[in-house]
């Protein structure tokens, strides 16, 4: 399929451009559900699904909540895990000169 490119206007060659980038996203689009068709095809041949053979059970993806590592002395119902941003409180205690360790659970 040969088109001649160079007797196209510049919108036509826009168009074209268009229509190919579409035509590529469909077929990588295509290829994808062929090729999960053929792996979960193959994981049941030996009777697994794809999930299991691939690590991705609901059960196993979800993830537990880290447990508390420090405890407000003002309020003990506020924790921190000591991951990500600190909360007002730590910081606050923190800047007043109290030691880190000394909020730990």
């Amino acid at each position: 399929m040969a088109v001649d490119l160079t007797s196209m206007s510049r919108k036509e060659l826009l168009e074209l451009q268009a229509n190919v980038e579409k035509a590529l996203k469909d077929a990588e689009q295509r290829e994808r559900i062929e090729a999960l068709k053929a792996a979960e095809e193959a994981a049941a041949k030996f009777g697994f699904s794809l999930d299991e053979i691939a690590g991705n059970s609901r059960s196993t993806a979800k993830k537990t909540k880290a447990a508390p590592k420090y405890r407000n002395p003002q309020n003990p119902e506020e924790t921190w895990t000591g991951r990500g941003r600190k909360p007002h409180w730590v910081h606050a205690a923190l800047t007043s000169g109290v030691d880190i360790s000394d909020l730990e659970i």
